[in-house]
């Protein structure tokens, strides 16, 4: 962690209105508004450097896209996270509607856009902290390209996707179409997104997002 940055999980609670400047990037993005910048506050893991996609890390080919089905679950089996999603919709505002604070071990699904396992990139929200202990996506920048991630649908499957790349977004280096656009046309793909970056005292948010993109590679039941 380099100097400057906050440890994950140091009791900094992300307020509603960090998640609204976070996610209202991906409304505008809905809209064609996709040369943003600035779009994106929220709490990194772990080291803070993004990790892209290194060399040398063998990945397997893409399975061909499921049909539409809900998510009930996703499993992170490196980071051990086990975790129960609710579909949420857009506030007010246009910002998704992230998880309550008291369900800190609950993701987020954007149910108004991608099912996850069909083609285009379904989009997975969830805290990192709260003000007393880490949540569920703590140590998401841990995560590295080659890795798993499951999610449990509603008709009995559960897609399985590999993880291809990782980066940490700042505010001045936002792009929403790199952020929640599918990387290829007719492929199924994931995101999971958390904070991340140092936590500004004075507007009460982070500086960047950790952003793990993945895509499907097999399907199980």
């Amino acid at each position: 962690m380099s100097g400057g940055e906050r440890a994950p999980g140091s009791g900094r609670l992300l307020t509603g209105v960090a998640w609204a400047v976070l996610l209202v990037g991906l409304w505008l993005w809905g809209s064609d508004a996709v040369d943003l910048r600035g779009g994106m506050s929220a709490p990194t893991t772990g080291d803070a450097a993004a990790v892209g996609r290194p060399l040398g890390v063998e990945l397997p080919p893409a399975h061909e896209p499921l049909a539409p089905a809900r998510p009930h679950r996703v499993d992170v089996p490196s980071l051990k996270v086990r975790a129960p999603v609710a579909a949420r919709g857009l506030d007010a505002e246009g910002a998704i509607d992230p998880p309550p604070f008291e369900q800190p071990g609950t993701v987020g699904w954007y149910g108004g856009g991608t099912r996850p396992g069909a083609p285009g990139a379904a989009l997975f929200v969830g805290h990192v902290d709260t003000e007393t202990r880490p949540a569920v996506f703590y140590d998401l920048s841990a995560v590295r390209p080659g890795e798993k991630v499951r999610v449990a649908r509603d008709d009995g499957t559960v897609a399985e996707f590999t993880v291809d790349d990782v980066q940490v977004l700042t505010r001045d280096r936002f792009d929403a179409k790199k952020a929640y656009g599918a990387r290829e046309e007719g492929r199924a793909e994931l995101r999971l997104i958390t904070c991340g970056g140092t936590f500004d005292k004075a507007t009460r948010t982070y500086t960047a997002n950790v952003v793990v993109s993945a895509y499907l590679t097999g399907v199980g039941r």
